[in-house]
C-alpha cells in the first residue's frame, strides 16, 4: 500500500485555513432555543417589545441561539398549562423559562392551584424533552404579608421538589428606585428591561452556552 501524500498544491496553511473553517462552522451550528412562557414582565406591557428584556436577551446570545416569547400580559399559570403544549409542539424548545404565578396571587387564587399548575407545566416540559427553568415571583406587601409570604415560598419549594433551576426574584430595587416603575406601580419600565435581562442572563448563559 502506498503512504498517503499531500497533493502539492495542498499546502499546510491551506489545511490550517480549512481546519479553522471547520471548528467555525461546527460552533455556529450548535444552538439552542429558549421559550419564554411568562405574563407581562416578560411580554413588555407599556413599553416596545423590542426594548423588552426578553428581545435584550435574544440579542445578547445572537444567531446561535432562538428565544421565542410566549408571554401575554395578563396571563396566569392556568393560561399557561392550556397554551404550553401548542407552543412545545410548534417550536420543540430546548428550554422553557416559566415566569408566571404573578396574576395568581394579585387576584387571590388559591395557591396549591397555582402551584399544582406550575407543577404540571414542569412534567410537559420534561416529556417533551426540554428543561424547565423556574423564575420565581412575589407580590406587593400590601396584599398581607401571610398570603405574600406563602406565595413566593410556591417556588423554591417547587424548585427542589422537582429538581428544577430556579431564578430568585431579586427585582426590589426595582420598585423603590425612580425611572424603573411605570404609573401602575406595578411593571418595569424601558429603563428596567436591561437590568432584568442581565439578571436572568446570569442564570440561562450557562445553560445555553455550556
Amino acid at each position: 500500500m502506498r503512504p498517503f501524500a499531500i497533493h502539492p498544491f495542498i499546502t499546510r496553511p491551506f489545511i490550517k485555513r480549512v481546519c479553522c473553517l471547520f471548528i467555525l462552522l461546527g460552533a455556529n451550528s450548535y444552538g439552542s432555543t429558549l421559550l419564554v412562557l411568562g405574563d407581562s414582565l416578560s411580554a413588555g406591557y407599556g413599553i416596545n417589545q423590542e426594548s423588552g428584556w426578553v428581545a435584550l436577551l435574544d440579542r445578547d446570545f445572537g444567531e446561535n441561539h432562538s428565544i421565542i416569547n410566549g408571554s401575554i400580559s395578563g396571563d396566569t399559570t392556568g393560561g399557561g398549562l392550556n397554551r404550553l403544549p401548542r407552543l412545545l409542539e410548534e417550536f420543540s424548545p430546548d428550554f422553557v423559562l416559566l415566569e408566571l404565578g404573578g396574576n395568581d396571587g394579585l387576584r387571590g387564587q388559591p395557591l396549591n392551584l397555582m402551584k399544582n399548575n406550575l407543577q404540571a407545566m414542569i412534567d410537559l416540559v420534561r416529556k417533551a424533552g426540554a428543561e424547565p427553568v423556574l423564575f420565581g415571583m412575589r407580590l406587593p406587601p400590601n396584599y398581607g404579608r401571610r398570603y405574600s409570604n406563602a406565595f413566593a415560598a410556591v417556588y423554591p419549594a417547587l424548585s427542589k421538589a422537582e429538581n428544577v433551576l430556579l431564578i430568585p426574584f431579586q427585582l426590589e430595587e426595582l420598585s423603590v428606585t425612580e425611572g424603573m416603575i411605570q404609573e401602575d406601580g406595578l411593571h418595569p419600565t424601558a429603563l428596567a428591561q436591561p437590568i432584568i435581562k442581565e439578571v436572568i442572563k446570569g442564570y440561562l448563559a450557562p445553560l445555553m452556552n455550556p
